[in-house]
């Protein structure tokens, strides 16, 4: 008893050492995480099992969106700041930049498997099927003139016949993340760009002008017609169930765990499920990542065991219990390629 006491006042020890204001800081024996919406609930099951199964306390976990865990773990080494973000899209080269300037020199990018973006509503409404085309006309704040080819005007279509004569004459409404979201990035690239480039003059536009190619796929129109939701998407989910006519964008697992009340809209023809997202057929999916500080494994306890339990084949291979909460598992040499990376904390170039 009064060994293992001393490992663990050891262990606190090194945790308040490894600090640049130990002495303003208390040490932190629990794993800290923030970062993605999307990614929370995988992380949460991990953790949740972590906790049961090991002696070490169960991490805490903030959704704070995938830019706003970035900010936060970019900001310094030390148990004032997070061990790990979550993050519904890869580091950007400016974030990479502001964590070597702030000391966070080494990394580990940990892919994780694949996530869907859909396009859901109430299952008291019709199934709706629509393109990435018909996506980009009712949401994006700027998109072609039907009366002069080649030119752009402020979006004036209210209702989805508006767009699109095929679809019901409902008025555009669409909850959806904020822009500190990685889905939301994802969504702007993967949906809204995807459906402008089937413009010739918009596709063009990228050789010529690339930020203004990007303004103009990504921008989304901010009328009322979409409406940012925050970092909740259980809340998107009891909303479309409140109001049919609305739609939501979130990732496929809360599709899939939310499936008695909301239904995946067909994107170019094809239904947002696990078979169709696994073999790339979806056209709107994307990778699910989190990223670890190297020079907090070893001084926060469990570190190199939440890892371990993150990146065995129980949580997040084929029949992990990760798929069963709507991740789409990795092939199997991807999955051994990071979990190598996580057994030799092979940080990611930082340039």
């Amino acid at each position: 008893m009064v060994r293992k006491l001393a490992v663990g006042l050891f262990s606190l020890a090194m945790v308040a050492a490894f600090t640049p204001n130990a002495d303003a800081q208390s040490a932190r024996d629990y794993i800290s995480i923030v970062g993605s919406s999307t990614v929370y609930p995988f992380a949460t099951v991990v953790a949740e099992q972590f906790g049961k199964t090991t002696q070490f306390k169960t991490p805490k976990i903030e959704s704070t969106g995938s830019g706003g865990g970035f900010k936060l773990f970019s900001a310094g080494v030390g148990v004032e700041h997070p061990d790990i973000t979550n993050a519904s899209r890869a580091i950007k080269s400016s974030e990479k930049e502001l964590c070597v300037k702030n000391g966070v020199a080494e990394v580990v990018e940990v892919k994780i498997g694949y996530d869907g973006i859909v396009l859901a509503n109430s299952k008291k409404a019709p199934l709706m099927a629509v393109t990435r085309k018909d996506i980009f006309l009712a949401l994006a704040k700027n998109v072609p003139d039907p009366k002069n080819p080649g030119q752009l005007i402020a979006n004036p279509y209210k209702t989805w016949k508006d767009v699109n004569p095929a679809l019901p004459a409902v008025a555009i409404e669409v909850l959806g993340p904020p822009p500190t979201s990685g889905t939301r990035d994802a969504f702007a690239e993967l949906a809204l760009e995807g459906g402008a480039k089937s413009f010739e003059f918009i596709a063009a536009m990228k050789a010529k002008d690339k930020k203004q190619y990007k303004a103009v796929c990504h921008t989304v129109r901010e009328d009322g017609a979409y409406v940012e939701a925050g970092e909740n998407d259980n809340l998107i989910v009891q909303k479309l169930d409140a109001n049919p006519n609305a739609f939501g964008v979130f990732g496929f697992s809360f599709l899939d765990q939310n499936a008695d009340k909301i239904q995946g809209s067909a994107i170019d023809g094809i239904q947002p499920t696990f078979e169709a997202i696994a073999d790339g057929k979806y056209p709107v999916s994307r990778p699910l990542f989190f990223y670890v500080k190297k020079a907090h494994v070893g001084q926060i306890p469990g570190m190199a065991e939440y890892l371990k339990e993150f990146t065995s084949e129980k949580a997040w291979g084929p029949d992990g219990y990760l798929s069963e909460k709507g991740l789409i598992p990795m092939p199997d040499a991807e999955r051994q390629k990071y979990r190598q990376a996580v057994e030799n904390l092979t940080p990611m170039p930082m340039n």
